[in-house]
Formats: C-alpha cells, sequence, structure tokens
C-alpha cells in the first residue's frame, strides 16, 4: 500500500497550489460562520485520489483535506493511490468502511466513460458508490497550428474535406477524445486520432505541426493561446468559457448537441448513511463557495461546481449512456 502522503503545497504549477493553500490556512476565521452538521464523519478522514500529486484533483483535494480539518478540528489527509488508470484508487475507496471518512475525488472520465472501455472493472459505479457532491469543472476547446490557416470550426470542417488532418487528445477513450469523435460524427468528417500520454506532449506536436488539431482543456493551454502560439476555434461547452469569453461554443459555430466539460467529483462507498453523506455535502460546498477559494481556483483554469448528491448521480447516469452511444458507435476500444 502507497504511504499516505501529508497535506502539501502541490498542484497545477507550484506557486498556484501554494496560493490555494494560503487561501485554506485562513480558514479556521471562516469556519465559524458556518456550522458544522453534527453527521460530519469524526475520526481522521481520508481522501483518496487515484492519481500522482499535482493535478486538479490532487490540488481539490489538498485544499478540501485543509478546510476540512479547520473547520472541525479532525485530521484530514490525501493519500495518492496510483495505478491502472485509476482504478486501483477506486477499488481501494469501494472495499473502504462506507462511514464516511473514505472519500474518493475522480475525473469524470472514470465514472462515465471507463464502465464502457473495461466492462471487467470489479466494480460498478452505480451499485458499489454513493455519490457525494460535483467539485468544480474546467472548460474544454479545440485547438489549431496558426499555419493550418484556419480560424473557425466551418473553415475547418472545409479543410477536413480536402485534406487529410489529424488530431490529438490526452489519450484513447479520454473525455476529449470522444468529445471530437462526437464532434466528427456530427459534422460528417474524419480526422486521424492520434493519442497522447497527456496534453503537454500534444500541444509540443501540434506547435511542431506534427498534428493539426488538439482537443484539450483549457487550463491545459491557456498560456498558448494567450500568447497566440495556438488558435481556440470553439468550446465544446453549452455556454462560453469566462477565460476566453471570444471563442464560441460548437453550436454557435453550427454544430449544435455538443455540450462536454471535464469535470472532478466525490463519491463515497454504497452504505455510507444518508445524514453522514448530505454531511459531507454540505461542508464541502462551504469550503469550496468562500470567495476567495473560487478566485483561486478561477485563476487554474477551475470553476467550482458543486451538486447535491441526487443530482451529481443523475449526472453520472446522463453522461454514462452518452458516451456508451458514442463508444459503440465509433467503435472505440482500448485494446
Amino acid at each position: 500500500m502507497k504511504a499516505k502522503s501529508p497535506v502539501k503545497p502541490t498542484g497545477l504549477t507550484r506557486r498556484g497550489a501554494l496560493l490555494l493553500l494560503a487561501s485554506a490556512a485562513a480558514a479556521p476565521a471562516m469556519a465559524a460562520a458556518d456550522a458544522v452538521p453534527a453527521a460530519f464523519p469524526h475520526r481522521q478522514m481520508t481522501l483518496v485520489v487515484p492519481f500522482s500529486a499535482g493535478g486538479p484533483v490532487d490540488v481539490l483535494g489538498r485544499l478540501l483535506a485543509q478546510d476540512y480539518q479547520a473547520r472541525t478540528g479532525v485530521a484530514a489527509i490525501v493519500e495518492n493511490k496510483t495505478g491502472g488508470a485509476g482504478n486501483i484508487g477506486i477499488e481501494f475507496v469501494h472495499k473502504a468502511n462506507p462511514d464516511g471518512a473514505t472519500l474518493l475525488l475522480i475525473p469524470a472520465g472514470n465514472l462515465t466513460i471507463n464502465p464502457t472501455l473495461m466492462p471487467d472493472l470489479t466494480f460498478n459505479v452505480e451499485r458499489d458508490f454513493e455519490p457525494v457532491t460535483m467539485l468544480a469543472s474546467a472548460p474544454n476547446v479545440f485547438i489549431v497550428s496558426p499555419k493550418l490557416g484556419v480560424s473557425t470550426i466551418a473553415q475547418l470542417i472545409e479543410k477536413a474535406k480536402t485534406k487529410k488532418l489529424s488530431y490529438g487528445s490526452p489519450g484513447v477513450g479520454s473525455q476529449l477524445h470522444l468529445a471530437m469523435e462526437l464532434f466528427k460524427e456530427k459534422a460528417g468528417i474524419d480526422i486521424l486520432h492520434v493519442p497522447y500520454r497527456g496534453s503537454s506532449q500534444a500541444l509540443q506536436d501540434l506547435l511542431g505541426d506534427h498534428i493539426d488539431v488538439l482537443s484539450t482543456n483549457v487550463p491545459a493551454v491557456l498560456s498558448a493561446i494567450n500568447a497566440k502560439m495556438v488558435v481556440p476555434l470553439a468550446m465544446t461547452t453549452a455556454q462560453r468559457s469566462r477565460l476566453l469569453p471570444e471563442v464560441p461554443t460548437l453550436a454557435e459555430s453550427g454544430i449544435p448537441g455538443i455540450d462536454v466539460t471535464s469535470w472532478y467529483g466525490m463519491l463515497a462507498p454504497k452504505g455510507v448513511p444518508n445524514d453522514v453523506r448530505d454531511a459531507i455535502y454540505t461542508v464541502t460546498r462551504q469550503a469550496l463557495e468562500q470567495p476567495s477559494t473560487v478566485d483561486k481556483l478561477a485563476a487554474q483554469g477551475l470553476t467550482v461546481q458543486t451538486e447535491a448528491p441526487a443530482d451529481f448521480g443523475a449526472r453520472i447516469k446522463r453522461e454514462t449512456e452518452m458516451w456508451a452511444k458514442v463508444i459503440k458507435a465509433r467503435h472505440i476500444s482500448i485494446q
């Protein structure tokens, strides 16, 4: 078992994480204004992140651990249990005592895509977990190199009809891969998929003209967009992004019916009492919706977005069904 890691400043950038934890350190003064529900767990909290330290879900976990401890006086830690595309950490929480003291923090794809791509999983999201809340989201965007000579989705579609193009994503079966496949189906075009292990190498290959298009989330490429090194064509979300207000959505660009956002959520093992689950949701929402926390996360490209347990569960079910249709229609496999 991987050793439990202490809460320490890590994140999307070290400076960004330091700012996040500095805001969380101020939580004692703010916590007094928010009563902690009696059903909130009163023993050490373990927030399981099934990926290595440094990503968005890890930043969220460490911020929440700081806030939980400040509000309740009970120790809270983050445990990074990596491996198996996130499945090792998920399985750990699946087998944990359902008392609310062990929680899973996880990106959307592990909940809504992997069950279809990986039919041999030893757990079932709906059967084995209790949705607690959505935590935050990050907008997704399609970008191209300026050398491609297109600046709109309509121009990209026309280019794809006359030239063989390729696009990159953070990996086969990732939400960003499926978002582009959904776009291709609706636009009636074909663009070759080139999978990467993350967005950074894909961005470098886009800048080096090895691929033509990149499906990614805004935080990963915001600096490149601001420096005009790449051209943003469209957001995959239903609304424009506050970070890129001049970039239209796919619907505004003539391709309706696509609303794909990278999001992160919290689950508990099945069997957690409803009052405990609801208490965790309440305290988590209070922690994330502090204005200072909202601002610090926004600076990292994350939008605080909480949902009540029932609404979050409905989201997981809805998106799981949507991605299952895309995976089957586009014959996507990780084999």
